[in-house]
């Protein structure tokens, strides 16, 4: 009998803890002896540390990601009658945001080696009710923002980066929150930058956006039972910016680990690549991709996803269902075959596992079994056709 394998988890995050466990335990402690809970002096000083990181003068920490990307909408005075526009290859929170705000998610399409917005979709869809557009920095790099700006010249448009899966990503040597007016992030757990929970940042280098998104944020608050407007409950907790603060020391660190081994994993799958069996990611000129997820394309997509999780290896799937087709967004009238290119890659896509820590063995293994998993067949329907 064949000795058991230990599972190999899609995000490692006991090994992440394990990295910070010390400096946590004692900020938890410090927090519960202080008696601030929401927001206060770890949080504050989070917010200082991650503005830095990133290159940006405002860091407002938030609840969570959907949040932010709601909160810098509504400071921009976004919502009812006005158009975002955003690509249909995204997590559904990008949308909601636009939905939870008042305004009308217009979709467009992804570039089909990138799967990035495609920008030139992204200007054809830009009306006369258009208030913004919303490049998404997917899987770990950023969107061609300066060629959306080439393209938006002279039009009043807002940029707002949803950069949730780009924490450390920078494109011609710069980071997310500088692309555009504001920029929204996430630190779920699973993130390069995660939390113990939910959390979320907006970031920008308007003081009066920072000053608005801290008071809708805090109930339009900024002195206590004084409401100058209508805000809601949206604050990052101190347990949670204690956790932030100890990760973010060593992120610079775990996102070149992560490019380590996305290298190991363009090695190792060339060869599949060169056969047509599988196709890998590409990353866009001037990018330093962080690599939040490394997906690559494959035919027969959930087949070999069950191989996988057969062999007891927690890849993923990032996204099935394009924004277009999910029912809550059925009202915006998109049917299948609007977006033909994210359709084609919600078929395809398949995450697999890669993470700080991960050590080259584990890698290998999931390299083994993916290659036996895509070679079983050596029928047409298998393989991609040279492009």
């Amino acid at each position: 009998m064949s000795e058991k394998r230990a599972p190999v988890p899609l995000v490692d995050l006991e090994w992440q803890h394990a990295q910070v466990a010390a400096e946590v335990a004692s900020g938890f402690a410090s927090v519960m002896s202080s008696g601030v809970f929401v927001q206060g002096p770890e949080a504050s000083a989070f917010e200082r540390e991650f503005a830095a990181f990133c290159g940006v003068g405002h860091c407002v920490g938030v609840a969570n990601g959907t949040d932010a990307i709601e909160l810098a909408l509504r400071v921009l005075d976004i919502g009812p009658g006005a158009e975002v526009v955003l690509p249909c290859n995204t997590f559904v929170a990008t949308a909601e945001a636009v939905a939870r705000a008042g305004a009308m998610p217009v979709l467009v399409d992804c570039d089909p080696d990138t799967w990035l917005i495609d920008p030139e979709q992204a200007a054809k869809r830009v009306g006369t009710l258009t208030r913004a557009v919303i490049p998404v920095h997917l899987y770990g790099q950023i969107a061609p923002v300066e060629r959306l700006y080439a393209l938006l010249s002279g039009r009043p448009v807002a940029v707002i980066e949803d950069a949730a899966q780009a924490q450390g990503a920078t494109r011609g040597g710069r980071g997310i929150g500088r692309w555009g007016a504001v920029a929204a992030t996430s630190f779920y757990p699973g993130k390069n930058l995660g939390a113990y929970g939910d959390a979320g940042a907006v970031l920008t280098d308007n003081d009066e956006i920072a000053r608005r998104v801290r008071r809708v944020a805090n109930h339009g608050s900024e002195a206590k039972y004084d409401h100058s407007e209508l805000g809601f409950n949206s604050r990052l907790d101190g347990l949670q910016a204690v956790v932030l603060r100890a990760k973010l020391r060593r992120l610079a660190a775990w996102n070149e680990d992560r490019r380590r081994l996305a290298e190991r994993y363009h090695s190792a799958l060339a060869p599949l690549a060169d056969a047509g069996l599988l196709r890998l990611p590409t990353t866009a000129g001037g990018n330093v991709h962080v690599w939040h997820l490394y997906v690559v394309r494959v035919r027969r997509r959930d087949a070999v996803l069950s191989v996988l999780h057969d062999a007891g290896i927690a890849a993923g799937v990032h996204y099935p269902t394009p924004v277009h087709l999910q029912g809550a967004f059925r009202y915006l009238g998109y049917g299948e075959g609007a977006f033909p290119v994210a359709e084609q890659l919600a078929s395809e896509i398949l995450s697999l596992p890669l993470y700080p820590g991960m050590t080259d063995d584990v890698q290998d293994r999931v390299v083994e079994v993916l290659t036996a998993a895509v070679g079983a067949g050596d029928a047409a329907d298998v393989r991609f056709t040279t492009r």
